[in-house]
């Protein structure tokens, strides 16, 4: 799955260079919005069907809200100081780390937002989550606990970085992984919009 997101950027950023014109873009640019609505409302439908999920959240009460709510505050923390240490605005990077590995929906949300810059920004740093999950996460349970390779996983932690979570920790940390990569998939896309808009209040 990485491989065809990073052949499809680079397949893009061809064309963008040496095909279309600045018309063309400009008219892809609005389907691009009724992509990201599609998205959103697929991995609903992926949540929803997952009826499993949501009888173990019952089951493990609080540890099903904690791990992904502590992976999303961590993550943001971390965003802002790596902004301020790279002059980012903290609005920006903290809705960029915010997106959890979500790089499917995230960096569209964020190019409509912020400009195709932001979004690129959004998309290489959830690919490079999602990448550094597979290497980290054996490392990270050694050194820290079972839960941190969950939150290194971030939303990718129901999927596509389940296999090295899974591997690395236990059945039952495979279980909360999923339930932890349903809730972030489900709040990045309300929560990411929201955590961009602070940084305009003022």
């Amino acid at each position: 799955m990485i491989g065809i997101a990073l052949a499809s950027l680079a397949l893009g950023l061809f064309s963008g260079y040496f095909v279309f014109s600045a018309e063309t873009v400009e008219m892809m640019s609005g389907w691009s919005y009724y992509g990201l609505i599609i998205l959103i409302f697929a991995a609903g439908i992926e949540i929803g069907t997952n009826k499993v999920v949501f009888q173990k959240m019952k089951e493990y009460h609080i540890r099903s809200i904690l791990i992904p709510a502590g992976t999303l505050v961590g993550s943001i923390l971390g965003g802002i100081l790596m902004g301020w240490a790279l002059g980012l605005p903290a609005n920006e990077s903290a809705a960029v780390a915010g997106s959890c590995g979500f790089y499917s929906v995230a960096p569209m949300l964020l190019r409509e937002l912020g400009g195709p810059q932001l979004g690129t920004l959004a998309f290489l740093t959830n690919i490079l989550r999602e990448t550094f999950t597979y290497l980290a996460a054996p490392v990270a349970v050694k050194l820290l606990n079972k839960y941190s390779a969950i939150a290194i996983g971030g939303a990718t932690s129901m999927d596509s970085t389940l296999p090295a979570i899974a591997k690395a920790t236990d059945q039952e940390t495979a279980l909360l992984s999923v339930i932890s990569g349903v809730v972030l998939t489900a709040a990045v896309p309300v929560l990411v919009p929201l955590i961009y808009q602070l940084g305009n209040l003022g």
